[in-house]
């Protein structure tokens, strides 16, 4: 492989959120990654070089409200429409006509929408550890709220504007490394502990986090990349994104129910929470993915699967990427 194929350059571009960071590297058709949160593009650090080396243009971006991009005052901004439109942005600036799109966590959700919207642009999408689900049912803050009896599900503790910016910016650093380790598969919580996606009434989301324990994709470095990062940007873009999903319900109510019919491919973490309360979306992948290529669960592995297990995804991502039609 040239030198030059495999060397990464960073960017910025112009986008309706003023600015998106992206980090590309490699050549050939463009696949675009999108990040969940609370990471950056630094989570997709394995893919890019295995993507360059298959063949491909990776670009790995930061999401708006993350990193160097801009991150717009208003909560209405992180609405999804706006997130589809950044990415629809990044494939024009660079100067594509077209995308594989493939995103973990939010940035799975975000990838799907930006199938489902821009079906033109983006001709297959991957999914990593959260399934797709169309928009349908109540409004999800009504959902959320009947979850957890007396204690509290996360998103809607992360709804409310203040609460968890307030845990989290004395110790940018400590909670990360919490965050990250109640999530992964090697450091999770046992199921007989009490489970860290829930809030008990007056306490805070990291009192469940695992303590001194550090997930082994997680060395000294990585948590440093990730709490400088957000020790500089703070939270408050990124929490935006749940503050939004009321609004996605109703931006998308035309969608409601519907597949998207693109090459799609999802892989999931067995240990992730993701996976298994959302397992009624992935048994109806045959009506609302009529293109899945393959699904996949990774035996023994928890929510940030493509750094607790970068070798299979990259293997499941290029054999996907090599089935597409060019």
């Amino acid at each position: 492989m040239p030198k030059s194929a495999m060397e990464c350059t960073h960017r910025l571009v112009t986008s309706p959120a003023g600015r998106i960071h992206l980090v590309e590297q490699g050549s050939g058709p463009l696949v675009l990654l999108v990040h969940g949160f609370p990471e950056s593009w630094y989570s997709w650090r394995h893919q890019l070089p295995a993507l360059a080396a298959a063949g491909y243009r990776a670009v790995a971006i930061d999401v708006r409200g993350y990193g160097r991009s801009s991150r717009p005052d208003s909560v209405a901004a992180y609405r999804m429409l706006d997130l589809v439109a950044d990415n629809l942005a990044v494939v024009h600036a660079l100067g594509e006509q077209s995308a594989v799109i493939v995103g973990h966590d939010w940035g799975s959700v975000i990838a799907a929408n930006s199938a489902l919207l821009q079906p033109d642009v983006f001709r297959a999408v991957g999914l990593l550890s959260v399934p797709y689900a169309p928009r349908g049912g109540p409004r999800p803050s009504e959902v959320f709220a009947r979850l957890g009896g007396d204690e509290e599900f996360y998103v809607s503790y992360f709804q409310e504007p203040g609460r968890a910016e307030a845990e989290i910016e004395p110790d940018v650093r400590g909670w990360l490394a919490g965050f990250y380790a109640a999530m992964s598969g090697d450091t999770m919580p046992a199921s007989t502990a009490p489970d860290p996606h829930f809030v008990s009434k007056g306490g805070t989301l990291r009192d469940r986090f695992p303590k001194d324990r550090h997930p082994s994709w997680l060395g000294q470095g990585e948590l440093d990349a990730y709490a400088e990062e957000f020790e500089r940007t703070g939270l408050i873009g990124a929490l935006n994104r749940y503050r939004n999903m009321d609004r996605d319900w109703e931006d998308l109510a035309d969608f409601d129910g519907a597949p998207i019919t693109q090459p799609s491919l999802f892989v999931g973490g067995s240990r992730d929470a993701s996976t298994t309360w959302l397992a009624d979306a992935i048994d109806a992948y045959p009506t609302t993915l009529p293109g899945l290529v393959s699904s996949h669960l990774l035996d023994g592995c928890g929510h940030w699967i493509q750094q607790e297990r970068p070798d299979d995804v990259n293997r499941l991502l290029t054999g996907w990427l090599a089935s597409l039609p060019s």
